[in-house]
């Protein structure tokens, strides 16, 4: 990935989103008090392969993380982000098992 993207968090649409310029790479969530729930991640399939979805992935749990809240990762792209990233895994809500 050539270009760095900047988080935008669009609570209007309820995902953090990059602005690809021609298009939208997004992780839509659930908050509810001080849990996050990560539901479903999308970049365009002309962006796919680019390391976006990753980049998204990484720059939103860092936010999450400055806002101290808990993870509940229901999308599966972002659970094996996780799995290959062991020191995300705290943010994760206890008795949640990323295997």
């Amino acid at each position: 990935m050539e270009k760095e993207y900047k988080l935008v968090d669009n609570a209007e649409a309820k995902q953090f989103q990059f602005d690809l310029g021609d298009a939208i790479a997004k992780i839509e969530y659930i908050k509810a008090k001080e849990k996050i729930y990560l539901t479903h991640t999308e970049v365009p399939t002309s962006y796919e392969g680019k390391g976006i979805g990753s980049a998204l992935i990484k720059q939103t749990l860092e936010h999450i993380k400055a806002q101290d809240w808990t993870l509940i990762p229901l999308c599966p792209f972002v659970a094996l982000y996780l799995k290959r990233h062991p020191e995300w895994k705290e943010l994760v809500m206890k008795g949640i098992n990323i295997e």
